[in-house]
């Protein structure tokens, strides 16, 4: 884990991989529990025989928005910042899902700061781009450039 601190450290990432997150297992319980709480219970995610029987993945995958959802987990793996009143997600840019990922597989991000704009003496808007890669595989299971916000 990296640890950096104040705005004007973070300024110096810009156009770094900042590093990697350990390995997570997806679950089933995971994408059961997800689809819970969004409401999103197709069967794809939820019906572990059907999807055995009927997935091209053969058997069921977590939701796109799961895998999304675990990047501030991921981030918090990656980097530490110290010195900051408090870190603010403000938004994604882009959101790809290009590969599924199947339950029992295992994911990590990476982070690149892309780039770090000053929006106030004491704020700073942070782009990262994030990859969130599927063990053994080449293709990612999600790319994505979040906004998040910093304050001194």
């Amino acid at each position: 884990m990296r640890e950096v601190r104040g705005l004007d450290e973070i300024e110096r990432l810009a156009g770094l991989e900042v590093g990697a997150s350990e390995w997570l297992t997806i679950t089933q319980e995971m994408v059961d529990r997800f689809a819970d709480t969004t409401f999103d219970h197709q069967w794809i995610h939820c019906d572990v025989e059907r999807a055995r029987r009927e997935s091209p993945y053969g058997g069921p995958v977590a939701h796109g928005f799961l895998t999304l959802s675990l990047i501030p987990g991921f981030r918090s793996q990656i980097l530490t910042l110290t010195g900051v009143s408090r870190v603010i997600n403000y938004g994604v840019n882009r959101v790809r899902f290009p590969n599924a990922v199947p339950v029992g597989a295992r994911v990590r991000g990476v982070q690149t700061v892309r780039k770090v704009e000053r929006t106030a003496a004491a704020a700073a808007r942070v782009v990262s781009g994030f990859v969130i890669e599927i063990e053994g595989q080449t293709k990612p299971a999600c790319v994505a450039e979040t906004v998040t916000l910093v304050f001194a």
